[in-house]
């Protein structure tokens, strides 16, 4: 106390921070001044900069007439450099070192508590560093004047060797290919001070230009040191309370962080683990484990963590398999990254990837040759694909490494429809992609039991047959009993019951029942009915499922396969079907069939579960909405030999929309209902025919992009290409 009476206050200064320049500001620290040399006097020349670096050089003049100046110093250095011939890209063009290059190095990563400070009529303006850059001489003219030593010295030695001499003999030489690189190897290289040097070298330089410390520009800019605001709206960070502020001072003590020994970039302690967002604990344990059943996730993310939340993580990283979590592709193969084995970009190793997995839904076992075969991948990336999710056995192949899960399969149906339908998408893109023959439903994997979710074709045979039946017998009966009373009641009286009215006495009706034929055609048109877009997925959804409906309509009067009953345009399901094709066709006007099926596959399971579209759609429901929604079906005359399956040569397309392009769209279709493919030249010319000679380009750009695809210099509707 008595030493703060001693030392009073004798003058308090407002202080104020700005901030225009405080993501411009750089402090340059030049070496000693020579006395050759006055900074502030002798222009800078020229200055440039590597922004990503900050790296600066600046090239500043000496002054050679200066008594101090050792004139053959300098004029020997520039003929070092430079040799005896002066031309443009001579460093000293006068012959004379003339100039110096100053290179800058960082001296802190931390500018933090570093400011600029300006003192004004009483106020204290402090504007935050953003940069501090030392500044030291560049000795390159050096390495160029030894390099042009070495030529000197080299063309002396060849001038010396005897011009008599005979060529050398031609020598054999052994090329050989390295092999690839390795992704241990390429982190190490990419980690290299060589290879990092060589990165900092191709940053290409941004020339600058320099002002003087009397300049104009430099006058405006040192107004921006000063605090533009009078209120004291930029200072709010000044504000502090006393405890705030001594903490700012005297930051706490980071010397136990330091002293933790360092852990290996790809280890996560569980500790560490559990203080990450739940979906970024997701994603790093299926990242490092790749197969995993729900049940050994829910044990490592700890018992207070909700399943349901878990359940909308997971689905976002992996993919099921076998009632197991196996994380997607895209997650271990990065857009930007590539193959370590091969270099093939992530694109094609997701897709390979995929085919592996797919092959996984369908069975146990895999055959690495044969995915070889499919993807055209290497062997070892194909390795590596199987290695993520099963086990080798021998003379067998691939076996899937986890036992199936059927308990996860019965406890969460949506999770498991949602997933097939997924599924569903995958494959039909990956029977396009590698070609692939067409299976109408997934393999139920070898050694699994669990109560079958799908009808099958036999099956819907001897269902109509069965009803066929007792639908017979049953009106049989009835009639009987009908022509029973009938001819009780209507009898007159001395005429026996068995007589009927108006049929003449021994005269019989003869009653013929339902032909065999008959009920070959009914269980016909029973089998004939159109297969549902979606389907539950195989030996995993309880048997009260039957193609996506309740096994007790299946039984019932209701509907069979997915077909609502007469008069159900109205209902809720109906109307949620129409409102999907008809946004789908405003966005892509000319889908097939398949593509269609896809995008509604790909709408369910975006849904949530127990949405009233997974009660069943069927084929032929969806073609009636896309029909009643304003769309017609063209009769595109596909090749003979195609290879387009049913489902893709069935063509519909959006006839009216409501805008300009209506009347083009149509004339566009009729023509494809008659070709194939078109040159544009042909649609070019009938438009114009039929729309008037003001059709312009863009009109017919438009058309064409909303409708078809170029391939091979002819116009294709939109899906019918075949490449």
């Amino acid at each position: 106390m008595a030493n703060e009476e001693d030392d009073p206050v004798i003058q308090e200064i407002d202080v104020y921070l700005a901030k225009s320049l405080a993501e411009k500001l750089y402090l340059f620290q030049y070496p000693v001044r020579p006395v050759s040399m006055t900074y502030d006097d002798i222009p800078h020349l020229s200055a440039r900069i590597k922004p990503k670096q900050q790296k600066v050089e600046l090239e500043m003049a000496i002054d050679t007439l200066n008594p101090n100046y050792c004139r053959s110093k300098g004029e020997q250095i520039a003929l070092n450099v430079d040799g005896a011939c002066a031309d443009e890209t001579s460093t000293y063009s006068s012959k004379l070192m003339d100039k110096q290059t100053f290179c800058s190095s960082q001296t802190t990563s931390n500018t933090s508590r570093y400011a600029a400070a300006l003192y004004r009529q009483g106020e204290l303006h402090l504007t935050p560093l953003h940069g501090i850059l030392q500044l030291r001489p560049s000795f390159s003219y050096l390495d160029k004047a030894d390099a042009k030593h070495r030529e000197r010295e080299a063309a002396n030695e060849a001038g010396d060797s005897s011009q008599d001499e005979a060529e050398e003999d031609v020598k054999q030489i052994t090329v050989r290919f390295s092999r690839p690189e390795s992704e241990q190897a390429r982190q190490r290289r990419v980690q290299s001070y060589e290879f990092l040097q060589k990165k900092h070298a191709e940053e290409p330089w941004v020339h600058l230009h320099y002002y003087g410390l009397r300049d104009s520009r430099s006058e405006h800019e040192r107004q921006y040191l000063l605090c533009q605001g009078s209120s004291g709206v930029e200072n709010t960070e000044l504000v502090k309370s006393p405890s705030e502020y001594l903490m700012m001072l005297m930051p706490p003590s980071q010397e136990e962080e330091k002293d933790k020994p360092v852990a290996p970039s790809n280890v996560l302690s569980m500790a560490q683990l559990r203080t990450l967002p739940l979906a970024d604990q997701i994603k790093i344990l299926m990242k490092n484990v790749k197969v995993m059943p729900f049940a050994n996730l829910m044990s490592l993310l700890g018992p207070s963590i909700d399943s349901v939340a878990v359940l909308r993580g997971i689905q976002k990283v992996a993919m099921l398999v076998q009632g197991n979590w196996v994380v997607k592709s895209d997650i271990l193969y990065p857009k930007d990254s590539s193959s370590p084995h091969s270099g093939v970009p992530a694109e094609v190793l997701c897709r390979g990837r995929d085919f592996v997995m797919w092959k996984f839904t369908q069975s146990r076992w895999v055959v690495r040759k044969e995915v070889a075969a499919v993807t055209k991948l290497c062997a070892e990336d194909v390795k590596d694909f199987l290695e993520h999710m099963a086990v080798v056995r021998i003379n067998k192949g691939w076996e899937f490494m986890l036992p199936y899960d059927g308990e996860f399969i019965k406890k969460h149906p949506d999770v498991v429809q949602r997933q097939h339908m997924l599924w569903t998408g995958i494959q039909a893109k990956l029977e396009k992609v590698y070609n692939l023959v067409k299976e109408t439903m997934p393999k139920k994997p070898d050694g699994q039991s669990g109560p079958v979710g799908l009808v099958s074709g036999d099956q819907r045979v001897q269902v109509a047959k069965r009803q066929a039946q007792q639908n017979h017998a049953l009106l049989e009966r009835e009639l009987q009993r009908r022509k029973e009373q009938l001819r009780a009641s209507s009898a007159p009286p001395g005429v026996p019951p068995g007589v009927g009215v108006g049929v003449p006495p021994g005269v019989r009706v003869k009653e013929e029942p339902m032909s065999e034929e008959g009920e070959e055609e009914e269980e016909q048109g029973a089998e004939e009915d159109e297969r549902p877009v979606h389907t539950s997925p195989s030996g995993g959804l309880h048997s009260r499922l039957a193609n996506g409906l309740p096994a007790g309509r299946v039984a019932g009067g209701d509907s069979f396969n997915g077909h609502p009953p007469s008069g159900s345009a109205g209902t809720p399901v109906a109307r949620e079907l129409r409102a999907f094709v008809e946004a789908t066709f405003q966005r892509q006007f000319v889908l097939t069939l398949s593509e269609l099926k896809r995008l509604f596959n790909l709408h369910l399971a975006s849904l949530p579960p127990g949405h009233m579209l997974f009660s069943g759609i069927s084929d032929r429901m969806l073609q009636d909405t896309v029909l009643a929604a304003g769309c017609k079906q063209i009769l595109v005359p596909f090749p003979p030999q195609t290879a387009a399956s049913p489902d893709e040569q069935k063509v519909f397309a959006l006839w009216e929309s409501g805008d300009m392009s209506d009347q083009h769209r149509q004339v566009l279709l009729e023509i494809f209902s008659k070709n194939y493919r078109v040159r544009r030249n042909m649609i070019q010319s009938r438009l114009t025919q039929e729309c008037g000679e003001d059709l312009s380009k863009q009109e017919v750009d438009k058309v064409l992009k909303d409708c078809c695809v170029s391939y091979g210099g002819m116009w294709y509707l939109k899906g019918t290409v075949q490449s």
